[in-house]
């Protein structure tokens, strides 16, 4: 028996039979390699493996503690909540690509050099993107284009940084980056903050994750991201500037999300929010910050991920995802309704569900450090997110105006898969500690006190009475938000513009010059050349010949075959010689 099995090459190379298969076959097998994953995962030891050399570095496939084991756990457990949510589809090329993208997430989680690390990497981005181009459509297309090009460059970043880092310290090993950020740390955190969807870097998120199709969009959602926050616990613990970096985010996603019409928008931008608690618990660095920051990742994949299933199941049945078309839906979808709000009690840090012991606990490591103003932001940022998420968006996405949509509940394996992640969000916030013992350092808090349920329940209350009090005020309106994905776009149109314009216009007069003025004087003196070539140095050269030609034919002639020639002809070429040099002698 080994000791070690990488999940991740179990969904890699499990993704080679699907399309092969068919029907009931296919739904088995595709369950069965996250239930594998699972196990694997569960019985696997702490350790190097995979252990090599490579261009002169130390390589190691697989390094497994409790950080790579706890963010292995929810991986798997996602990917098999997802290919349930998925059974419905019939095409397998989604399938396929989840499966490369969630083994592509785990080999980044197991990945114990850099080396290794960047290629899972270029895995998730590749994957992924085929999960919005799968979307079909030319919104999707523009999306899946734009993703891939802002997280190529992503990786350029990265790899500069890798590569600069390794010559500086003559190790690839990933782990906790020392000696401050210089060029190369700087270039290797970029390449990181910009898959945890950092502002000003974030826009990609908010751009691609609406076009995704509707299971693609739940798979991207609890991956990229959190594989993000990973790398950054991993190697930037204590970094200063990911608190203040992880308290805007914070606010920036709350803030956008106001102005959302959009329902997978909308969650989206959540998506920033949550994440910048990670950040900023990463960035805190005490060993309560970093355990929050962790276990509000594993909370987090599964709660917004219900929440992704939920709105792609309206979608779903409805095809409209614009707030201001939807309404009415709690009659015709109630299974739909109860199971989002689990997730929506989640996210919103509700006592007795996930979000509510864990996100406290980076709140708590905050107050701890003595940084008021970092627990201010994140207590407005969590009462804004149950303001939009718990709020605003099933209001109007289930109640609000009726539209007349004809609705159903979805298929059952979305449902079952809802409802897995449901029963989890609820487990999490009932039995902390299971989760607790997951973290990679020993845990010394305790989310259910008095204090802390009544300070909860207290900014939760006021703001659902905020929200009766100005429900008018909040209702969404059908318009564009305006993202640093504009300057992008812009850039974009900016730059075609000149190549349309100004430099093609360019080109034509140069063009132009060169066919009027300049061809036809080369070609004059391309003539010129030619007739020299033809009447000077041929006939020169000609001439030279013929005339080593006839003086040869007169040599031939003294070849007599008689020796008396011969004589004469020798004792002539000595008198000739005399003759020159006693001419050169004088």
């Amino acid at each position: 028996m080994t000791d070690f099995v990488h999940p991740g090459l179990l969904f890699i190379l499990g993704a080679l039979p699907i399309p092969l298969l068919n029907g009931s076959v296919r739904k088995a097998y595709v369950l069965l390699i996250p239930t594998l994953a699972i196990l694997a995962v569960l019985t696997m030891h702490p350790g190097g493996y995979g252990a090599a050399r490579f261009i002169g570095q130390e390589i190691i496939v697989a390094k497994v503690d409790k950080l790579s084991v706890l963010f292995a756990t929810v991986f798997s457990i996602m990917a098999l909540i997802g290919m349930v949510y998925a059974l419905h589809l019939t095409h397998a090329g989604q399938h396929v690509a989840a499966f490369i993208y969630v083994g592509s997430a785990l080999g980044v989680v197991f990945a114990g050099d850099y080396l290794t690390l960047f290629l899972f990497w270029e895995g998730m981005t590749f994957a992924s993107a085929y999960l919005v181009f799968a979307q079909r459509g030319e919104q999707a297309f523009g999306a899946g284009f734009r993703y891939l090009m802002v997280h190529i460059t992503g990786s350029v970043a990265l790899l500069g940084g890798i590569i600069l880092h390794g010559v500086a310290t003559g190790s690839l090993l990933f782990g906790p980056i020392e000696g401050g950020l210089g060029f190369a740390t700087c270039l290797i955190l970029v390449g990181f903050l910009l898959n945890a969807a950092v502002p000003p870097l974030n826009a990609w998120l908010t751009d691609a994750y609406p076009e995704a199709t509707v299971t693609g969009a739940v798979f991207m959602s609890a991956f990229t991201t959190k594989t993000a926050v990973y790398v950054l616990a991993r190697a930037f613990p204590g970094t200063d500037l990911l608190v203040w970096l992880g308290t805007v985010m914070a606010l920036y996603g709350v803030i956008y999300a106001v102005l959302e019409n959009d329902c997978r928008r909308l969650l989206a931008y959540h998506i920033v929010s949550q994440v910048g608690y990670m950040v900023a618990g990463i960035g805190i660095g005490t060993e309560m910050a970093v355990n929050g920051a962790v276990s509000h990742a594993f909370a987090h994949i599964l709660y917004k991920a219900l929440l992704f299933m939920g709105a792609g199941a309206v979608i779903h049945v409805t095809g409209r995802r614009k707030l201001t078309e939807l309404g009415g839906l709690y009659k015709t979808m109630p299974v739909t309704l109860a199971l989002y709000m689990v997730g929506a009690f989640a996210i919103s840090a509700f006592p007795f569900f996930s979000g509510f012991v864990t996100k406290s606990m980076v709140v708590a490591a905050a107050g701890q450090d003595h940084r008021a103003l970092v627990v201010l932001a994140l207590t407005m940022a969590s009462s804004g997110t149950f303001l939009h998420t718990g709020l605003k968006l099933p209001y109007y996405m289930f109640f609000g105006t009726d539209h007349g949509l004809e609705a159903r509940e979805p298929p059952r394996n979305m449902l079952v898969a809802m409802g897995i992640a449901a029963v989890l969000c609820i487990a999490i916030g009932v039995f902390p500690q299971t989760l607790y013992a997951l973290l990679p350092h020993p845990v010394d808090f305790q989310p259910y006190t008095a204090v802390h349920v009544t300070e909860s329940l207290g900014v939760l209350m006021f703001t659902a009475l905020g929200f009766v009090m100005f429900l008018r005020a909040l209702d969404p309106e059908n318009t564009i938000s305006i993202d640093t994905d504009w300057f992008y776009r812009m850039g974009a149109r900016r730059f075609m513009w000149l190549a349309e314009k100004p430099l093609a216009r360019y080109e034509k007069a140069v063009s132009d010059v060169s066919e009027t003025a300049a061809l036809p004087f080369l070609h004059g003196l391309a003539r010129a050349g030619l007739r020299i070539d033809l009447h000077g140095v041929d006939a020169f050269v000609n001439g030279v010949a013929r005339a080593i030609l006839l003086g040869g034919g007169k040599l031939r002639r003294l070849q007599s075959g008689v020796v008396t020639h011969y004589a004469l002809a020798m004792i002539a070429g000595v008198i000739a010689a005399i003759a020159v040099f006693a001419v050169a002698w004088r």
